[in-house]
């Protein structure tokens, strides 16, 4: 893990204010009369692989940036986990205080759509029901049945691993991904697959050919040792509005338009003769977040979410997993874990005092619902749920007022983030010219429907990094 010098250096001072400056483009150099062709120069990527180029200040390192004990660590029963809406809260509270918190839920639901509660309206309440359309049907363990590269009379694809990352990264960036990344499955990080899936069927490895699924348990075959991680982007704009149910669109609609993803996904790698094990319930087959702290998204987070340096915590994280040998990816350092210790915005901000106020991260988690063996802020998911029943919507507050949500078009945005990647004695001066500039600040629920939003609330225009 990269150890940062608490002094700044005259070096990255200068990259840091060089940000700030006008940049100076020098021309290229024309004189060689050569008919050759150099392909590089047509790709927008870093490498080989299709790794997109990030700004200088992400560094790849060996570790996460979150601390792991792999000794500690173990396959996590699903089943264990406190879902949005509610699933398994009896297994920590009894089922007393449940059928409680549900029933006022309930009232309170129906009370804030009769009278016609901003954000909680009828209007909202139809609008929800059409994002969640398809976020758990339509999903197989390999997704559907395309036409294989036998029944073309061709041979399996073949080429690098590479040349895989990269074929499938351009595959997945069209059907819709913001970042796609790979890890290797091996013996520690295998610990990071459910033993048992959301939905109550085990989740078992077998030396066999081909996935399968039978009424009590999923089949991943060993030769499968490729997880493909990625991420989609959420709307700022909408998680803006929070709480209301105008924030529940949005996570709706990623899961709707994650499966879209998926389907696609599988099938392009089916048809080059490979198999794609995908989620079948929604947020199953594994943990998420740590295969994409892994695969370089983002770091670990006080939100015990990833934050990633482009588009903050403002992203769901997804996985797949795939016998196509492909190039795998590295944790990244951007500073933000340690941000994370200095900031503490969103755990002040949390209204159910859900997230921890700790100065450091540590190895005891809170409850049955947390994964032991790393190093975490570990969040009290029955604060978190009980308040997403008592306002009648999820919460994303804590997301939207990271300081790393934001959308980069001034330089000063960028100019930060290298900052706090490389001189973390001004990470306190950050948060508050955060504070100072109410980036934090709530909008209106009402003029959302008054807003012109890009296509899936996302602007397209944002830069990257």
């Amino acid at each position: 893990m990269k150890n940062k010098s608490a002094q700044i250096t005259r070096k990255d001072f200068l990259k840091i204010m060089g940000m700030a400056g006008v940049s100076i483009i020098l021309p290229k150099n024309n004189s060689d009369d050569s008919n050759e062709v150099d392909v590089n120069s047509f790709l927008s990527f870093a490498d080989a692989a299709g790794r997109p180029k990030r700004p200088w200040w992400v560094q790849k390192v060996e570790t996460p940036t979150v601390e792991i004990d792999w000794d500690i660590k173990k396959r996590f029963d699903a089943t264990a986990s406190i879902s949005g809406s509610g699933r398994n809260l009896d297994k920590y509270i009894s089922v007393s205080e449940k059928q409680s918190i549900f029933e006022s839920a309930e009232r309170q639901e129906e009370k804030r759509m009769i009278d016609g509660v901003p954000g909680f309206s009828f209007l909202e309440h139809v609008l929800l029901d059409a994002a969640r359309f398809d976020t758990d049907d339509n999903s197989s363990l390999l997704g559907p049945a395309v036409t294989t590269p036998e029944e073309r009379s061709m041979p399996n694809w073949e080429g690098t691993h590479e040349e895989a990352a990269r074929i499938v990264r351009v595959a997945m960036r069209q059907f819709g991904a913001a970042q796609v990344g790979f890890t290797y499955l091996d013996e520690n990080t295998k610990k990071l697959i459910y033993s048992v899936d959301r939905d109550g069927k085990e989740l078992v490895f077998e030396d066999v050919d081909r996935a399968y699924e039978t009424d009590k348990k999923r089949v991943i075959p060993e030769k499968a040792k490729w997880v493909i991680s990625y991420t989609l982007r959420l709307s700022i704009e909408n998680m803006k509005h929070a709480p209301s149910m105008i924030t529940d669109i949005a996570t709706m609609t990623g899961y709707s338009r994650s499966r879209y993803v998926q389907n696609h996904t599988q099938a392009f790698i089916a048809g080059l003769g490979y198999q794609c094990v995908g989620q079948v319930p929604a947020n199953g087959l594994g943990l998420a977040v740590a295969f994409g702290v892994l695969a370089g998204h983002g770091e670990l987070s006080r939100l015990n979410r990833i934050i990633t340096p482009e588009y903050g915590p403002m992203v769901q994280t997804f996985l797949l997993i795939t016998d196509l040998p492909v190039a795998t990816d590295q944790p990244i350092d951007a500073g933000i874990m340690e941000f994370c210790k200095v900031c503490k915005k969103c755990a002040e901000t949390c209204p159910a005092g859900a997230l921890s106020r700790e100065d450091e991260p540590t190895w005891e988690i809170q409850g049955g619902w947390s994964n032991p063996g790393h190093r975490a802020y570990f969040e009290d998911s029955v604060a978190c749920i009980s308040y997403w029943k008592e306002v009648g919507s999820s919460c994303s507050i804590c997301f939207s007022v990271c300081p790393f949500s934001k959308k980069d078009k001034a330089w000063i945005h960028s100019w930060i983030k290298a900052g706090v990647a490389v001189a973390p004695l001004l990470d306190g001066f950050y948060r508050s010219m955060d504070d100072a500039m109410s980036y934090g600040a709530q909008k209106n629920v009402e003029e959302w429907w008054y807003i012109d939003l890009p296509e899936f609330g996302l602007d397209s225009d944002e830069k990257k990094g």
